[in-house]
């Protein structure tokens, strides 16, 4: 079997999207940045949404990839290119690593422009919380060795108190503001818990 295959069967996700073709470069930059901002990911160009291979002219999508990448990307976003020949015709592969240059804007329209993150197969905008969070240096290897235990605390003190802010799982989980902030991140790109921060003191639920 093929390998494109083997990867369209996985389905969309937090890595994977599809394309029929590239209409709009603004709405493409979103899901750019969106994986640029997370942990990376691949748009098949010339794949239904339903998983059928259709194929398309990779120049004509390169060439709205790259408009979208330099004039609705903020910065711009670097992309690696792939075509895969099918029976159908020819599969676009575009493939996005997670940048070192986070966060990345997508342009919504003149002067707005708004981050967006991975969440599942969605682009999610983000809030100023994920913004900063993604400006922080990484994580020193001691502290990355027990975030999973961590993060098992943060879901556990949600399942008992149902709704919490940042200043209350400061207290109650006993980590400094920033580590449990990166944590709440972490935790809201899996998909795991949601943040509500249209609210005067944004807070967390599970999902």
């Amino acid at each position: 079997m093929h390998d494109l295959y083997l990867l369209i069967f996985q389905g969309e996700g937090e890595t994977l999207e599809f394309k029929k073709t590239i209409t709009h470069a603004n709405r493409i930059a979103r899901t750019i940045v969106s994986f640029a901002n997370a942990r990376g990911g691949q748009i098949l160009v010339g794949v239904q949404d339903d998983g059928t291979v259709c194929g398309v002219d990779p120049e004509e999508e390169k060439h709205t990839l790259e408009e979208a990448i330099h004039f609705y990307c903020q910065p711009p976003v670097p992309v690696r290119y792939e075509e895969v020949d099918m029976e159908q015709g020819t599969v676009l592969k575009v493939i996005i690593p997670e940048s070192n240059q986070k966060p990345h804007l997508a342009k919504v329209k003149e002067d707005d422009w708004r981050g967006y993150v991975r969440v599942g197969d969605e682009s999610v905008q983000t809030s100023q919380l994920v913004e900063k969070s993604m400006q922080l240096e990484p994580l020193e290897e001691s502290i990355a060795e027990v975030l999973n235990y961590q993060e098992a605390k943060v879901l556990e003190l949600l399942a008992k108190h149902r709704k919490l802010t940042i200043k209350q799982f400061t207290q109650m989980a006993n980590l400094s503001r920033r580590r449990v902030q990166r944590l709440l991140v972490d935790l809201t790109l899996q998909g795991k818990i949601r943040m509500h921060d249209k609210e005067k003191v944004p807070f967390f639920t599970l999902s």
